[in-house]
């Protein structure tokens, strides 16, 4: 089958890639700027598109019959709204458009459990929850806008199907993404503290291999919960100290004093010319989305996500091979 992937070169898309070009399709890859970091080697079809250049995607998405649409701009810094906007929800507009004007058989739309309502914290999130309003992060609001988008497509005829998993770790990290790199500065001691807070971690080829089955198998119109296991941060840190014999910082901050500090480390990561990994943003997302259900998806697709510790310790296997833990 010729498959388009949009997104790569990223996390999931070097995970997908690899999947896909070992089952046999023939796998067309959107790059954008010839940046082919993570699949560069792999035998697929390299195309230059641009998630706002739709006369690009509809090139790309040209005899395809399966277009995996993975690429966003995940983004926890304040002030970068607009771009957060144009590329994960204008972008889906034109995928959608693309996907109309080729006759695409399928898309699969990868959005996030941050498109979902956070509301009620307290009953676990599944495929019936709304998606999010109001006073949330930009990021959150552009993959909404974006589901939104990609429903309106099916309206009008698209076979499409959404995902939205968790917070994704695993092998083939080659930016890293922003869990990626809580992991490699849990490793290199560049965390002074931690926060009083969790998240539904998932490892990215269960993501992978419950997309694929979802392609495959699932209804048009269909959205499928892929979740893993919820860990507080201090026992994700405590986790990666057993796996790595580095031991985690002590201090755990209390999720207000976090929230009042996080201006602060935010423009001091600015100053240092590191991204910051504190910010108002990422701290919504460890006190939100705690409890989420992947119920249907294993009813539906036989969905089993793995063990943490399996997840991290592949992680940590993968960075060491690439060279990052030196």
């Amino acid at each position: 089958m010729r498959i388009a992937v949009t997104g790569a070169t990223g996390h999931v898309g070097a995970n997908l890639v690899r999947t896909l070009v070992d089952g046999g399709h023939e796998v067309r890859a959107l790059v954008h700027g010839g940046n082919k970091k993570g699949i560069e080697g792999l035998p697929v079809d390299f195309v230059d598109g641009e998630l706002l250049d739709e006369a690009s995607l509809v090139r790309a998405f040209d005899q395809t019959e399966l277009v995996y649409h993975l690429a966003a701009r995940i983004s926890i810094v304040p002030g970068d709204e607009e771009l957060v906007h144009a590329v994960n929800a204008e972008g889906t507009r034109n995928v959608v458009a693309a996907c109309l004007a080729t006759g695409v058989r399928r898309l699969v739309h990868f959005s996030s459990i941050h498109a979902l309502s956070p509301h009620p914290h307290e009953v676990a999130i599944d495929e019936t929850r709304a998606l999010t309003s109001g006073p949330v992060p930009p990021y959150d609001r552009s993959k909404a806008a974006a589901e939104r988008f990609v429903l309106d497509g099916i309206e009008r005829g698209l076979d499409a199907i959404l995902i939205n998993p968790t917070a994704i770790l695993g092998p083939h990290d080659y930016g890293p993404s922003a869990m990626g790199r809580v992991l490699l500065d849990l490793y290199h001691r560049r965390l002074p503290a931690l926060v009083d807070g969790g998240f539904d971690w998932v490892d990215v080829r269960d993501v992978v291999a419950g997309a694929m089955t979802a392609a495959a198998r699932a209804p048009r119109g269909a959205r499928y919960l892929l979740s893993g296991e919820h860990r507080s941060v201090r026992d994700l840190a405590g986790m990666v100290g057993e796996i790595t014999g580095v031991r985690p910082p002590r201090l755990v901050s209390p999720m207000w004093l976090a929230r009042v500090g996080a201006p602060f480390a935010t423009t001091f990561a600015r100053v240092a010319g590191r991204e910051p990994l504190y910010t108002s943003h990422s701290l919504h997302a460890l006190r939100n989305h705690q409890l989420v259900s992947h119920d249907k998806a294993t009813r539906d697709l036989g969905y089993s996500p793995r063990p943490l510790v399996e997840t991290v310790t592949a992680a940590y296997d993968w960075f060491r091979e690439a060279g990052a833990l030196s």
